[in-house]
C-alpha cells in the first residue's frame, strides 16, 4: 500500500503549484489526474488535420504571470515557462473605424481614450493614479493570502484614506461605477467589457472597484512562448525535480475518513493511497458531494456545498482558425499600430449591448456576437508552419442553449461559421485566408475539465456571497475541508479563477502553517500589513 505525506486530486495549475512548494518544504506527495496530461486548462493541441498548426484550446491570456510570487519562487523561467507581452495589449475596433486601445504604457493608453472624450481620459487617469496606493498596499496582499473574515477585513481597511476610497468604490457594481465615472458609451463599453464582464457580472455591488484596480494594476496580458501548455510543463518539472510524484489517468472514487480524519484515497481501480493529508483542486460538488461518504458531513455543510452556485456569463465559445496570413483588421489603414495588437475586440459599440447580452443568457439564446481574441503567431512564429498562422476567437454564449446544453452538439459549427462572418467584416483577408478551422462549445469545456461544471472557466460564480472568506462557502473559506487533513486549492477557492495560481498558492501557506513547517518565502500576515496601513 502506498503512503505519502499528501495526496492532491487534480493537477492543474493550481495543484501543481502547491505540490511543488510542498515538495520545497521535504514533503512527499503524489497527485491524481484523470487526464492523460497534467495542467488542466494549460493546453495546447496540434491540429490533427494540419500539421504544425498549434491552438490554445482553452487558457490562452495570461495576466502578469511573470509577475506572481510562484513564478520565481518555483524557479519557472529556467524551467521553461517564457512569457511575451505585447505593448498593444488590447484593441476594441468599432464598426466606424475606430479602435480604442490599452497599451503596456499608460500614457499611451490615455492618448487612445482621449480621442474618444477628454474628459474621460482625465478620469481614466484620477482612479489610475488614485488606486495605484490601493493596489499595491491592499488588493495584491489580499489576492496572495489567506483570506481574513469579512468583518475584521472591513476593520482594518476602513482605517486609512485609502481603505475608505476601496470600500465606498467597492459598493458599487462594475455598472454603476462606469457609468457615474465616464460618460462616453463605447468607453464606458469597452471598460466594462474589458474590466468586468470577463470575470464578475457587472450588475453584482461589491465589484465597482474592480474597475480602477485593473486600470492601476501593472499586470497585463501575457501569452506562454511555446503554447499555454509550455506553464503545465514547467510546473511538472517543478514538482518531479522537487520530489513529487503525478500519476496520470488515474481518477478517485473516494476521500477515505477516519475519526474526523483525513487518511488517505481510494482510486476508481479499487487502490487505497494512504496519506496525511489530502488537497483537493476539484469544485466544491465533487470534493464534498461526489467524493466523500455523505454519512460523515453534517447536514448544513453538505446542503451550503450542493449550493455553490456557477456563474451564468462565463461559459465561452471558441473558434479557432488555421490560416495563410494573418487578419488584416480593416481599421489598421488608420491605425497601423493595430497590425500589433495583441488581444482584439470586436462587435462591441455600445454599453446598452451588455443588458442585451445578460438577456440573452437568462433566456439561453444566442446573442448578437461580441468577441474577441488574438493571433498568437503574430509574436511567437513556433506555434504555425513558416510563413502561416493560427488565430481564434472567443465569445460568451450560454451553456445551456435554449435550454439544453446538448444543443450545442448540432449548433456549434454554424456558430462557428456565424462568429467567421462578423471577423471578416472587420478583417475582409479573413474570406480567403482560412485554411480550417474548428469550435468548442462550454459544453466541450465541461466534457473536458469537468471541474469547469456548466462551462465556468471561473469554478464557481462570484454572486451569492462566494468571495473571499466566503469562497467557496462559510466555512471552507480558508481552505480547510470539514475534516482534519482536507485542503482546498482551486479555483472555487480565493481569489477565484484565471491562470493566477493563487489559490494554489494561498493553500500551500495554509498546509505549511499547520503542519508547522517554515515557509519563508509566505508574506507576512495579511492582518499584520492591513493594520499598518
Amino acid at each position: 500500500m502506498p503512503s505519502y505525506d499528501g495526496v492532491l486530486l487534480g493537477a492543474g495549475h493550481n495543484g501543481l503549484i502547491l505540490q511543488a512548494y510542498l515538495g520545497m518544504a521535504g514533503l512527499k506527495t503524489v497527485a491524481l489526474e484523470r487526464r492523460q496530461i497534467a495542467g488542466g486548462g494549460l493546453s495546447t493541441m496540434e491540429d490533427p488535420r494540419f500539421p504544425g498548426f498549434l491552438h490554445n484550446t482553452h487558457a490562452f491570456f495570461q495576466r502578469a504571470v511573470t509577475g506572481m510570487p510562484w513564478y520565481h519562487d518555483l524557479d519557472l523561467a529556467a524551467r521553461g515557462a517564457e512569457y511575451i507581452e505585447p505593448e498593444l495589449n488590447v484593441a476594441m475596433l468599432t464598426r466606424d473605424g475606430r479602435a480604442l486601445e490599452w497599451w503596456t504604457d499608460f500614457e499611451r493608453t490615455a492618448e487612445s481614450f482621449k480621442v474618444f472624450d477628454a474628459d474621460d481620459a482625465a478620469t481614466l487617469r484620477r482612479w489610475h493614479d488614485d488606486f495605484i496606493p490601493i493596489v499595491e498596499n491592499i488588493l495584491m496582499w489580499e489576492s496572495r493570502s489567506p483570506p481574513l473574515p469579512a468583518h475584521e477585513r472591513r476593520a482594518l481597511i476602513e482605517r486609512s484614506a485609502m481603505g475608505r476610497k476601496l470600500l465606498e468604490a467597492s459598493a458599487l457594481s462594475p455598472l454603476e461605477f462606469v457609468q457615474r465615472e465616464f460618460k462616453n458609451p463605447v468607453i464606458q463599453a469597452g471598460l466594462l467589457f474589458f474590466n468586468g464582464l470577463r470575470e464578475v457580472d457587472l450588475r453584482l455591488r461589491g465589484f465597482g472597484h474592480h474597475i480602477a484596480a485593473l486600470l492601476a494594476s501593472p499586470a497585463k496580458a501575457q501569452m506562454s512562448r511555446g503554447g499555454t501548455a509550455a506553464l503545465g510543463r514547467a510546473l511538472e518539472r517543478a514538482v518531479r525535480e522537487t520530489g513529487g510524484e503525478i500519476r496520470l489517468l488515474t481518477e478517485p472514487k473516494r476521500i477515505v475518513v477516519e475519526n474526523d480524519k483525513v487518511t488517505g484515497v481510494e482510486t476508481a481501480t479499487g487502490e487505497f493511497i494512504r496519506a496525511n493529508f489530502v488537497a483537493s483542486s476539484l469544485n466544491p460538488h465533487q470534493t464534498f458531494l461526489d467524493l466523500l461518504d455523505q454519512r460523515l458531513l453534517s447536514k448544513s455543510y453538505a446542503e451550503k456545498a450542493a449550493a455553490f452556485a456557477y456563474n451564468l456569463i462565463a461559459p465561452l465559445f471558441a473558434l479557432n482558425v488555421n490560416l495563410s496570413e494573418a487578419p488584416a483588421y480593416r481599421a489598421s489603414q488608420a491605425h497601423p499600430e493595430l497590425t500589433r495588437a495583441f488581444m482584439v475586440i470586436m462587435g462591441l459599440d455600445h454599453v446598452d449591448q451588455f443588458s442585451d447580452i445578460v438577456r440573452h443568457h437568462e433566456a439561453g439564446t444566442i446573442p448578437p456576437t461580441v468577441m474577441w481574441g488574438a493571433c498568437p503567431t503574430l509574436f511567437d512564429p513556433s506555434q504555425a508552419p513558416a510563413g502561416k498562422h493560427t488565430a481564434f476567437m472567443w465569445e460568451k454564449l450560454p451553456y445551456r442553449l435554449h435550454g439544453d446544453a446538448q444543443n450545442w452538439d448540432r449548433e456549434r459549427d454554424a456558430h462557428g461559421q456565424r462568429m467567421l462572418a462578423v471577423w471578416r467584416e472587420f478583417a475582409p483577408n479573413m474570406a480567403d485566408a482560412v485554411l480550417g478551422s474548428f469550435t468548442r462549445s462550454a459544453l466541450d469545456v465541461e466534457r473536458c475539465l469537468p471541474n469547469m461544471r456548466e462551462g465556468d472557466l471561473l469554478v464557481g460564480a462570484f454572486a451569492n456571497g462566494q468571495i473571499g472568506y466566503d469562497r467557496p462557502f462559510p466555512g471552507a473559506g480558508d481552505y480547510r475541508g470539514p475534516f482534519r487533513g482536507l485542503y482546498l486549492c482551486g479555483s472555487s477557492s480565493h481569489p477565484g479563477g484565471n491562470v493566477t495560481g493563487l489559490p494554489g498558492y494561498n493553500a500551500a501557506q495554509v498546509v505549511l502553517a499547520d503542519l508547522g513547517l517554515r515557509a519563508d518565502w509566505a508574506p507576512p500576515p495579511l492582518s499584520d500589513r492591513l493594520a499598518r496601513l
